[in-house]
């Protein structure tokens, strides 16, 4: 299950680089960026 959980936060993750050419890039930055550190830890870890 952790697994599949983090599957689909990278994913988000990667949708959500589009949310990037909105204006405010800061908070989509660090969205992206939370996104794939914790799915990165839910699948590998």
């Amino acid at each position: 299950m952790r697994r599949l959980v983090g599957f689909a936060l990278v994913f988000v993750a990667v949708g959500m680089i589009v949310m990037m050419f909105i204006p405010d890039l800061f908070v989509g930055i660090l969205t992206v960026a939370l996104c794939l550190v914790v799915g990165y830890l839910l699948f590998c870890g």
